[in-house]
């Protein structure tokens, strides 16, 4: 089996079995050809493409109501497309790198390169939030790169982690890609394994425990964690356009987005019109929520609570909170409609806090350097972003502030790029995974020299007893 429903007192035992076997099996394989991975990106597409609606259906199950439409194109048709710009990409990526040398070494024969081998086997921990595309996705640069992978879904969707565990054990060997099911007690275990390579997506806080378990195994790390992901919102904008788009990057899954708008800095002057606009979208796009086949639920009760939560604790503390439609959230369903909060103190939770719903804050600034020291003093987002038509303000804004990645005049399309690596910066996370760089990130850029026949020590004077020749290139290089 490799889906394993709980913590059995087997389990760590299979985890272990299971690394083991992978890593024998693609060290009797090395060197790992691109006809194999491109065989193996193929069953993920087919994978995908044959079992397209029962994922659908289980994504569904999960959330008590989420938008087929979303999970389509989110889950499904994002994970297709890295597969296959991998596959296309493939045999350009896998080239060796030719390097120069300093003279004397490239006229005498000398020859440089860096070879890009796999790692061997590769852990995977996914979240909830897009269950299907944050697996699959960084499955295809693992096994793009030559990889075996170890998976971990979210507990938080049993059904489907679940259906994805039955799916991967029927297009591939259990030596190739391995799904291992359960709660927290599996995670623990699957973390503390000595992987080649671990990628986790997730919050900061568990973040630092798989940091933390990889770090006595020196196992190097990927982690995708999220955080406060600014709007900056230029009186030059155009208002209309600007609060389509934030509203439509911010309701997606009901706001469950790493990269979702987590709060917007407007200029005073333009304030008033944009918090009607966002308003006034929201109920366009969304004239009702409960049973809207368009809208998603929150995941479940835990998280819900936290979310009314923070609109209880930024009412208290003098914030104006507006509701899409007035609507009232829905405990029963998890149904949180759109709400706006305006002005909340920066100690109230919703702005201590990744929102991760459909709650946005909006503040006023002055001058485009206070909208700067506003996002310097948090920790560096996953992402930023900027809606305005002044180039030198955009320049000056990209200049002084430093994300994961950015998006000008719409928000979280820069994600959608697949040859634009994604990944955070300090809390917002470390390395980076999507095209090119995620290749990169599963791969080990050996560094392969060729020395020439003639005698480079001699020539330098570098063998003992040493002498004058020396003395003279060293002072050469000194100068």
């Amino acid at each position: 089996m490799t889906a394993i429903a709980s913590m059995e007192p087997g389990i760590a035992d299979e985890l272990r079995q299971t690394l083991a076997l992978q890593r024998q099996a693609f060290l009797a394989e090395l060197p790992v050809g691109l006809a194999q991975r491109v065989d193996r990106l193929q069953r993920l597409i087919r994978l995908l493409q044959e079992n397209s609606e029962a994922l659908c259906d289980a994504m569904h199950r999960d959330f008590g109501q989420r938008s087929r439409h979303v999970s389509q194109l989110t889950d499904i048709v994002y994970s297709l497309r890295n597969a296959r710009h991998a596959i296309r990409r493939l045999k350009r990526w896998s080239k060796p790198s030719r390097r120069s040398l300093d003279f004397p070494l490239r006229l005498l024969g000398g020859d440089a390169r860096v070879e890009y081998q796999p790692k061997g086997v590769i852990g995977i921990l996914s979240p909830w939030n897009f269950p299907i595309y944050l697996t699959l996705g960084p499955l295809a640069g693992v096994l793009a790169a030559g990889n075996r992978a170890m998976i971990k879904p979210s507990e938080l969707t049993p059904a489907t982690s679940a259906l994805l565990a039955e799916l991967i054990e029927r297009y591939f060997d259990r030596s190739e890609v391995a799904v291992f099911v359960g709660g927290i007690e599996v995670g623990s275990a699957f973390s503390a394994l000595p992987f080649d390579h671990l990628v986790f997506t997730g919050g900061g806080g568990v973040g630092r425990h798989v940091m933390r378990a990889a770090a006595d195994n020196l196992v190097p790390v990927t982690l995708e964690l999220g955080g406060k992901s600014p709007v900056v919102v230029s009186a030059s904008a155009d208002i209309e356009r600007a609060a389509e788009r934030i509203v439509l990057g911010k309701l997606l899954n009901a706001g469950q987005i790493c990269l979702a708008p987590d709060y917007v800095l407007v200029e005073r002057s333009v304030e008033e019109r944009l918090v009607q606009a966002l308003m006034d979208k929201a109920a366009a796009f969304f004239p009702r929520y409960a049973g809207n086949p368009d809208y998603t639920a929150i995941i479940d009760a835990r998280h819900f609570a936290r979310l009314q939560g923070y609109l209880a604790d930024a009412a208290e503390r003098g914030a104006e909170v507006l509701r899409a439609g007035g609507v009232e959230a829905d405990e029963a369903s998890r149904i949180l409609p759109f709400s706006l909060v305006r002005n909340p103190p920066e100690d109230s939770a919703i702005m201590r806090n990744e929102i991760f719903g459909p709650l946005l804050p909006v503040l006023g600034y002055g001058r485009l350097d206070d909208a700067i020291e506003f996002i310097n003093r948090r920790d560096r987002p996953l992402g930023l972003y900027y809606f305005g038509e002044r180039s030198a303000e955009e320049r000056h804004l990209l200049e002084r502030t430093i994300a994961g990645g950015v998006t000008l005049n719409d928000v979280v399309f820069h994600v959608m790029q697949e040859e634009l690596p994604l990944g955070g910066v300090g809390a917002s996370g470390i390395g980076r995974y999507h095209g090119h760089e995620g290749f990169l990130e599963f791969s080990h850029a050996k560094a392969v020299y060729r020395q020439p026949k003639f005698d480079i020590a001699a020539l330098l004077g570098a063998k003992p007893p040493y002498g004058d020749k020396l003395e003279r290139y060293i002072r050469k290089e000194l100068k």
